[in-house]
């Protein structure tokens, strides 16, 4: 009997030529980036920027839920760039939201309503993804050498710390502490006193408390600051003489001196803040002089790079078939001792289903065949730590481990894809994914079981050159003649799953 023959490829072909056009939208908790590049040679040169002062971070309430006001900025702004947007093919624009996003009880809801403004997906990512991204800009916007690097970003809502060489992030750790909060914790009435910044210093001191250690056993040779917040630093330094390259520890002493004399928040105009940052300034200074004492810094450069570009380098990777989240899965694969030859059986048999089956189902975004790819990949990733219930070790394991290059979404789906493809179909399982994607999910879910059904003797003789057809609520398969008679463990395992897809709403048909 032939064997299913493997989905045509859907993504571009390693030849075909990169839009002549990419942009990165930095959603950060303090301000809102966009950059739109031109890639000459495999490489970037940026055409236009946007930036404005959102303070996300400042509109989380106290039950973090993200007030009308903040909500009513931060839309109008991603309105405005969707404007800018217009006309970028999809694909060519990656949007990605960092803590605020994160920590926001009402995100998945805000999340649609910025999609929307915007014309784009946007993906909310994880701390140490926000610091792989942060290390990829970094490294493509300094002069390339030998030397192992510290670099520290201090964002609205979380600062990033990341121990790197070249291209590639060693370590990396993303800690909740920010300038927006901090300034609201310790200078929310607009006055800067000695005691709440030593407080404020001490508040970021605990946070970098855990990594301190381990952080100066790993040294570096040179610290470099790469945010908005480390900038303006570096800048009122110079234009007051405190330094004349980099930031110092003595000069950190001066400015924290210049801000308890000048008092209050709407005076840093004199030591040259714009006005839009100088509410949380103080908060920014506190968090950097705990980073230069915990971490023994004595001096730190400071560059233009940032989330930014490194999101636009990671989109390039992507475009031209170096993925990152490719690397991730085959590392996962060997570390947790995937039976790989069984993965590329269920893969190859799940993409042929979907082929079939994407237009009805609305499965024909990309988005959507890679969650299945790599759910087929792994969907036996929870073996390596128990037998008994394996799919749900492998859901937890995905949904919670660090993935370099997977966003929140994507860890999601494919947590929930491993965990809903045996046994009982878990139907509650989808509902942290939003409507909409919780039914394109359900449809992925379904389709990788049959995949696993027919590859469950695990053997290398392969499944016919069946037909899927699909329905509102059904999924017919058809097999040659007699094919079902002559493998009855199959047959009754189809059956089996007919009962357990009845509970998801959907009627399986095979002859």
């Amino acid at each position: 009997m032939a064997e299913a023959p493997a989905p045509a490829n859907l993504s571009p072909p390693e030849d075909e030529a990169l839009p002549e056009l990419v942009a990165a939208v930095d959603l950060g908790s303090n301000s809102f980036h966009m950059k739109i590049a031109r890639v000459v040679a495999g490489d970037l040169q940026v055409v236009d920027r946007l930036r404005e002062m959102v303070r996300l971070a400042a509109g989380l309430d106290a039950a973090r839920h993200i007030t009308e006001e903040a909500a009513k900025r931060a839309l109008a702004c991603l309105a405005r760039f969707g404007q800018r947007l217009r006309g970028l093919p999809p694909g060519s624009v990656r949007a990605v939201g960092t803590n605020t996003f994160r920590l926001a009880r009402d995100g998945a809801e805000f999340l649609v309503a910025a999609e929307s403004a915007l014309g784009h997906p946007i993906e909310v990512i994880d701390g140490r993804e926000e610091a792989r991204l942060i290390y990829l800009g970094v490294s493509h916007g300094i002069a390339a050498d030998e030397r192992q690097r510290l670099v520290v970003d201090i964002g609205g809502g979380s600062t990033e710390l990341i121990i790197g060489r070249h291209f590639s992030a060693l370590h990396t750790e993303s800690l909740y502490m920010g300038c927006v909060s901090s300034s609201l914790a310790h200078f929310a009435d607009g006055r800067i006193r000695r005691s709440t910044l030593r407080a404020a210093e001490l508040d970021a001191t605990q946070e970098l408390e855990p990594i301190q250690a381990h952080y100066r056993a790993v040294g570096w040779d040179a610290a470099v600051g790469a945010s908005g917040t480390i900038r303006t630093i570096d800048d009122v330094l110079r234009a007051q003489g405190w330094c004349d390259e980099g930031i110092t520890r003595e000069g950190l002493r001066r400015l924290r001196d210049a801000l308890v004399d000048l008092g209050r928040v709407e005076a840093l105009d004199r030591l040259g803040v714009e006005p839009a940052r100088a509410p949380v300034f103080p908060g920014g200074v506190a968090i950097l002089s705990a980073v230069f004492e915990a971490l023994r810094i004595r001096r730190m450069a400071t560059t233009e790079s940032a989330l930014r570009d490194g999101v636009l380098y990671d989109l390039i990777g992507r475009l031209q078939h170096h993925d990152v989240r490719d690397t991730t899965i085959r590392h996962l694969s060997r570390r947790f001792q995937v039976d790989t030859t069984q993965a590329e059986r269920v893969e190859r048999t799940a993409l042929y289903v979907l082929q079939q089956v994407a237009k009805h189902w609305r499965l024909r975004r990309p988005r959507y065949r890679d969650w299945l790819s790599w759910a087929a990949r792994l969907h036996e990733v929870g073996l390596d730590i128990a037998h008994n219930q394996y799919h749900k070790h492998g859901a937890y394991l995905l949904e919670h481990a660090d993935l370099p290059g997977f966003s929140r979404q994507d860890k999601l789906a494919l947590s929930v894809l491993v965990r809903a493809h045996r046994r009982k179909f878990p139907t509650g399982a989808f509902g942290s994914l939003g409507e909409r994607t919780a039914e394109r999910v359900m449809h992925l879910a379904i389709v990788l079981r049959i995949a696993v059904v027919l590859h469950r003797g695990r053997s290398d003789a392969g499944t016919p050159g069946f037909v899927a057809q699909a329905g509102p609520g059904t999924l017919r398969l058809a097999f040659p003649p007699g094919w079902l008679d002559s493998h009855p463990l199959t047959l009754a395992e189809l059956g089996h799953e007919a009962d357990y897809l009845s509970a998801a709403g959907t009627k399986l048909r095979f002859s």
